[in-house]
């Protein structure tokens, strides 16, 4: 491997990419990719898709986001040793770079290839640029299988959790402080709601041999009206993390069923936000080789990532990338050589050899 992948990296995290600002790194991955021999590239608006043709009996798409957080005093890479600081070098500026050095050096991959680099991945789901290019250009995101590299330091991380945001709202009375009996306290009926989910018992199910991990959180509290005033409403958001062997119904069933012995007359509860969960699809001829011929650990997504998109069209789909996602999103993002090496040395395996006959 020839390509220095830190210095590739480094170049990308050097173009401010925000979300909704993503124009200028388009731009880029465009320039670099559209006299590539045996690449057709679209772009639709903020994203750019290069696609290879030669017929292969498989195709594997390779996904990324472009956009990054806003910035924390990491705005610039540097680079130390085999370490490059910087806002997006985990999340995934690193997956980037191997997708794009892929694109430019492998010129007759044994799979055929879809490079996708889409906008408004760290925003409102309703922004995503992945969810624009389904709308707009479906046939552009035909595939057998399909790897996204967000960070997961090199292991591939199968499926992901669905998540929901659940807004409850529950009822009371006002009435003056001085005389509290003659109201009812909406704020107070909170409490039997949050000591239940203090001591929430979370199902673990193993799927695949991947374990999930459930959590049902409080994530929000507004109430009041005047500080000598009983408040009569208070609003509470819940966030629901669920494995991939519930539905996004049986997921909200389920959370119901958790705030059933709180919920009066009058209260409200109402999903506000959901995106379900993906599941693992360890056995796709693709993904398996990629697992088995490289070694690769194997566990499960808890977070929720554009997967989820994938595999609600039937396309088998999992999570690979180098960097560290546990320090994405904070000063401190990094990532180190070798985890670039490791992995563009795993994609680049399966690109040029093809799944295991």
């Amino acid at each position: 491997m020839t390509t220095d992948l830190l210095a590739l990296t480094a170049d990308l995290v050097d173009i401010a990419s925000v979300s909704r600002d993503e124009g200028a790194i388009t731009a880029y991955f465009e320039a670099h990719l559209r006299d590539v021999p045996g690449l057709d590239v679209t772009r639709v608006g903020d994203n750019l898709v290069a696609r290879t043709d030669l017929g292969r009996p498989y195709r594997l798409i390779l996904a990324g986001h472009t956009d990054t957080v806003p910035p924390n005093g990491n705005e610039r890479a540097r680079v130390e040793g085999d370490t490059l600081h910087g806002v997006g070098s985990a999340d995934m500026k690193s997956g980037l770079a191997v997708m794009l050095d892929a694109a430019r050096t492998i010129a007759e991959p044994a799979v055929d290839v879809t490079y996708v680099f889409y906008a408004r991945e760290e925003v409102a789901a309703s922004e995503s640029g992945l969810q624009e290019l389904f709308d707009a250009r479906p046939d552009l995101l035909v595939g057998d299988a399909a790897l996204l590299g967000e960070p997961t330091d090199g292991v591939l991380e199968a499926g992901c959790q669905g998540t929901m945001r659940i807004r409850v709202v529950l009822a009371g009375e006002r009435s003056h402080t001085a005389r509290p009996w003659m109201g009812r306290n909406a704020i107070h009926r909170v409490g039997g709601i949050l000591v239940d989910l203090s001591v929430y018992d979370e199902r673990q199910p193993e799927i695949d041999g991947c374990r999930y991990r459930e959590a049902l959180q409080a994530v929000r509290v507004e109430g009041g009206v005047a500080g000598n005033v009983v408040p009569d409403r208070v609003e509470l958001v819940l966030n629901h993390r669920f494995a991939p062997d519930r539905s996004a119904a049986q997921a909200e069933a389920h959370v119901r069923e958790v705030l059933e012995p709180w919920i009066q007359p009058g209260d409200e509860v109402e999903v506000v936000d959901v995106a379900d969960a993906a599941a693992p699809a360890l056995d796709h001829p693709l993904i398996s080789t990629l697992v088995a011929r490289n070694d690769l650990p194997v566990r499960a997504k808890l977070g929720w990532t554009d997967v989820a998109r994938f595999a609600q069209r039937g396309i088998p789909a999992a999570n690979f990338g180098p960097g560290d996602a546990e320090i994405a999103h904070t000063a401190g993002e990094l990532v180190h050589a070798d985890q670039l090496v490791r992995v563009a040395r795993a994609i680049g395996d399966v690109l040029r050899h093809g799944p295991a006959s």
